[in-house]
């Protein structure tokens, strides 16, 4: 009865849409300590912490507030108490908030926070309503510019060198651009019937593939000139890594995965995009240099 009953209480939405973001605001703070790596910072728990909290009141408060497309994509959160996800994201924000201001860190909490709200809604001016979501790339575009910027906001409080905090700002956010287009190949009967055009709705998975290999490629070779420049520490196992897993995902993977009877082709997409850094520092603290 009482596994009954834990298996009931984690299948409830509400907890479902409390939880949904766990594993990606996670990865957002190993993101950043990555980046510490690269630019020389010392290991700084409370910005990790505050960054994995900002990152959950984010991405929570996308899901909690109703979109059409949503209805498709997230059909799993149907019916959860979005009370509970608005005093979640609330409870992440401040507590996030609080310890970023602590340390003169500004403008980084507000960042994501407000585009996401904007993201999620849109701008109306007068009969216009302006939506990010509704370009192809375009929301891709600002998922990556918004938590690239955000981690070079963190990381340039402590960096003395803007080349450095610029290409910190340029990888990342490129690398978020690349997993949040992945993300949308699974969503695109969502995304079509509510009239948001992202990349593989509007140029097909194989054209997609080919300029997301492009835009990886590109942003590797400005990571290799950034290290021939000293402008960041060479992290060559994270790096290589990295570099590989995402290059063989994007040739291998197709949406196809998600329905599979075999469980590595299902998770396929979730480990590769979620656990890569964590696979990265292992690999990392148990090869030697």
């Amino acid at each position: 009865m009482k596994i009954c009953s834990g298996v009931k209480f984690f299948d409830n939405p509400t907890i479902r849409l409390l939880n949904s973001s766990t594993v990606v605001a996670i990865s957002g703070a190993l993101r950043l300590h990555v980046a510490f790596l690269l630019t020389g910072i010392a290991m700084r728990i409370p910005e990790y912490i505050a960054f994995s909290l900002i990152v959950y009141a984010t991405y929570t408060l996308d899901r909690t507030l109703e979109c059409k497309e949503d209805a498709l994509n997230r059909g799993e959160l149907a019916g959860a108490d979005k009370r509970a996800g608005m005093a979640g994201c609330l409870a992440a924000f401040l507590v996030g908030t609080a310890i970023l201001l602590h340390d003169g860190i500004w403008a980084a909490p507000f960042f994501p926070f407000i585009v996401g709200y904007v993201y999620t809604r849109g701008i109306r001016i007068g009969p216009v309503h302006l939506r990010f979501k509704a370009g192809a790339g375009v929301k891709n575009a600002v998922i990556g510019l918004t938590w690239g910027g955000t981690i070079a906001l963190i990381v340039g409080q402590w960096c003395s060198s803007p080349a450095a905090v610029a290409v910190i700002f340029l990888f990342f956010g490129l690398k978020v651009f690349i997993t949040s287009c992945v993300n949308d190949f699974k969503d695109v009967p969502g995304d079509v019937a509510a009239g948001i055009r992202t990349l593989p709705a509007s140029l097909g998975e194989r054209l997609t593939k080919i300029i997301l290999i492009a835009i990886l490629i590109g942003s590797y070779c400005v990571v290799v000139c950034a290290l021939l420049q000293a402008l960041i520490r060479d992290e060559c196992v994270l790096l290589a890594f990295g570099f590989l897993i995402t290059l063989v995902f994007l040739i291998f993977y197709t949406p196809a995965f998600e329905n599979s009877s075999q469980l590595v082709l299902r998770k396929m997409r979730e480990f590769v995009i979620s656990w890569e850094t964590v696979i990265g520092l292992v690999l990392r603290a148990c090869v030697p240099v």
